[in-house]
């Protein structure tokens, strides 16, 4: 602008509209994707319903309609409560004392009833023990030969298999800290490894470790079951570890856990767990893109994490244009998994006229997304641009359940099963080195296999505190 008293030309005070206008329109850019992160939720991104804000409960978005049925068990559905059992381990007499009507004492009394009440409760439990004297004795020929000792004491002092399951049990399987597992040993059982912060974590550590080192064979086993599988769930996630961000990656069926920790989220990560890189089946996942570049393997998308874009994209939608096409390929995505289900449910075939009409809904709302937002004129209509894109040209990956019995429509296995490791951060915050985050990996693994089986965690940490670990039999 001249100096001055000049006053400007018309191509200035037009050139300098233009540079406010430019400016305006990108402020007005980053304050609408700021408020897209902002509003981005469990129901309308992939964000965890663990990082949910506790002070800002999202509106209900849920697709499912009302039953008109009231809450809580439905009549005629049959109670469950604490049973009587016949053979009680104890049993405790009580005597009426003198007699209610005329205060005679009922000693040596005809007995008329038994009113039997039954308390379930443990007894005090303590540690129990064991010294193990190993004998040696000379033979006629002058040598002496000591006895070996079990595989359970192998050093002059140590603790027993169980109370390495039941801290292992606590630590992985429940989510303490190695601090509170150490003192909920202590105060429940009388164990004194909680006499020293020291030594009480370097024993949780320990146990910890040995058990992981327990399970080698173990994870190899679980990882070619994955690999020959016919349909396979990815997924990923971070998690803080040494006050740094790795990623734990998961490989899943509804028998085979395998959960991994690596420092790389991509393909390094995905190649270091060793199932997808020989995979050969159907890879279920949530069309994160290294998982696309692993061609041996055909792919199903989605349609959870689809239907939570669409919804963020309805959200996302400017008023005067109203971007409808979100709404409609939610709606239709929703309604075919709907009709798959309640055919598979029922035992009847697919309606295929209906069918037809909501795959063709759903491909319409695809096409008429990626056209409203060719322009990508801002960062949030680029990425809904990306979105709708997809949803066209991998149209086939998203719908291959449809077609397929064997094939889930989401991914929601793989999240169930990596969701534990977001809420161990969550109740005792990150794991201080990657050693130990892959340790506690294996483990979760090991658990997560054992409870697919019908296995009961502690039984199974049992077995592998005393150097057999469980396996998997092969179905």
């Amino acid at each position: 602008m001249p100096v001055g008293g000049e006053r400007p030309s018309y191509d200035e005070l037009a050139a300098l509209v233009a540079s406010q206008a430019a400016e305006i329109a990108a402020l007005r850019a980053e304050v609408a994707e700021l408020k897209r992160r902002l509003g981005q939720d469990s129901q309308n991104s992939s964000k965890p319903p663990s990082s949910d804000s506790p002070f800002i409960k999202p509106a209900p978005k849920s697709l499912r309609r009302r039953s008109g049925r009231k809450p809580g068990g439905q009549s005629g559905h049959p109670g469950s409560t604490l049973a009587q059992v016949c053979d009680p381990d104890e049993v405790v007499c009580h005597e009426p004392g003198p007699c209610g009507g005329c205060g005679a004492d009922l000693s040596g009394a005809v007995q008329v009833g038994v009113e039997r009440r039954q308390v379930f409760d443990l007894p005090p439990i303590r540690v129990r023990v064991t010294e193990h004297q190993l004998i040696t004795r000379r033979c006629g020929c002058g040598t002496s030969t000591c006895a070996k000792p079990p595989q359970t004491a192998t050093a002059p002092v140590q603790y027993g298999p169980r109370i390495a399951a039941i801290t292992v049990y606590l630590y992985v399987g429940q989510f303490l800290s190695r601090k509170r597992t150490a003192q909920a040993l202590a105060e429940l059982f009388g164990t004194p490894v909680s006499e020293a912060t020291v030594v009480s974590e370097a024993t949780v550590a320990t146990m910890t470790r040995r058990a992981a080192n327990g399970l080698t064979g173990f994870l190899d086993t679980v990882a070619d079951r994955l690999a020959d599988a016919e349909v396979v769930g990815f997924d990923e996630t971070g998690l803080r570890v040494a006050g740094g961000l790795a990623w734990v990656h998961c490989a899943r069926t509804d028998r085979y856990t395998l959960i991994t920790c690596h420092p790389k989220r991509g393909r390094d990560g995905i190649a270091a767990a060793a199932v997808l890189p020989r995979f050969a089946g159907i890879a279920v996942h949530d069309a994160w893109a290294p998982y696309d570049t692993y061609l041996d393997a055909v792919h199903q998308l989605c349609c959870a994490h689809a239907v939570r874009e669409l919804r963020a994209a309805a959200e996302a939608a400017p008023t005067r244009n109203g971007w409808h096409w979100a709404t409609q390929g939610q709606d239709a995505l929703t309604a075919i998994q709907k009709l798959v289900t309640d055919a598979a449910t029922a035992g009847h075939p697919l309606d295929s006229e209906a069918l037809g009409v909501h795959i063709h809904t759903f491909r319409c709302a695809a096409l008429i997304g990626a056209a409203q937002t060719r322009g990508r004129s801002t960062p949030i209509m680029a990425k809904h641009h990306a979105l709708a894109r997809r949803l066209v040209t991998r149209h086939d990956d998203y719908l291959r359940f449809v077609h397929d019995p064997r094939v889930p429509a989401d991914n929601n296995g793989a999240e169930r099963d990596i969701r534990m490791i977001k809420l161990r951060q969550k109740v005792s915050g990150c794991l201080r080195t990657l050693t130990g985050a892959q340790q506690f990996c294996a483990i979760r693994s090991y658990l997560s296999t054992a409870a697919k089986h019908g296995r009961h965690f502690f039984d199974t940490l049992v077995m592998l505190a005393e150097g057999r670990p469980w396996l998997p039999a092969l179905s």
